[in-house]
């Protein structure tokens, strides 16, 4: 009879193991990085705000004046919503 321990596990044959095999580098994704300033965010956020409430309201003026221009009704067509990261449509 053999002497001491076996140095290797047997095998069936055909069976295979799975590697687990790590990723190389950096993960894929976005990163989430905290803002230093606080206030400084919320001033941007609020700027953000008030450029899109701007565009908004020349939009409808421009469209108002004309479809009162115009001998028939002005249609206005919306391009395709693109979709943003968050799965959300832009307005």
């Amino acid at each position: 009879m053999a002497q001491g321990s076996r140095k290797f596990k047997a095998q069936r044959p055909g069976a295979s193991k799975k590697q687990h095999l790590k990723q190389k580098g950096p993960k894929k994704g976005g990163r989430i990085i905290a803002a230093k300033k606080v206030h400084i965010v919320q001033q941007q956020q609020l700027k953000k705000g008030l450029e899109v409430a701007i565009r908004n309201k020349i939009e409808q003026e421009v469209t108002q004046k004309a479809s009162l221009s115009l001998h028939k009704p002005l249609n206005v067509v919306k391009g395709s919503q693109v979709k943003t990261k968050t799965g959300s449509n832009s307005k």
